[in-house]
């Protein structure tokens, strides 16, 4: 019975971490989706093009910014083989987390 207790007693206390760790970084940081999209010919990728910034609040610089770093992570699965076509352009959608520090610190480089 006492194990029992300890049981649930150390899953309550761990869940209660795990909610709090989570709101830990979305207290901390953005999210910003985007769009981009890979074309393939033969297999080979032919072009990555950055589509739509989900932005509302971003100054130009930090739309580049983000464009710049959407770009490096469509590269960098560009050639994986579950996403890799024949011919054709694959749609990617992707999830750009930013700490509100960094955030500010790119608008500043925006005004110098």
């Amino acid at each position: 019975m006492k194990s029992l207790q300890i049981i649930i007693l150390s899953f309550c206390f761990i869940s209660t971490f795990k909610v709090f760790a989570q709101l830990g970084y979305q207290k901390d940081s953005l999210q910003i989706k985007v769009y981009s999209e890979i074309e393939y010919l033969n297999k080979f990728v032919k072009g990555i093009k950055v589509d739509t910034v989900f932005c509302d609040y971003c100054s130009a610089n930090q739309i580049k910014m983000i464009k710049e770093e959407a770009y490096r992570r469509t590269y960098s699965i560009s050639n994986d083989k579950d996403i890799r076509l024949a011919n054709g352009k694959y749609k990617h959608a992707l999830y750009i987390r930013i700490s509100k520090k960094d955030f500010l610190e790119m608008k500043d480089a925006d005004d110098n």
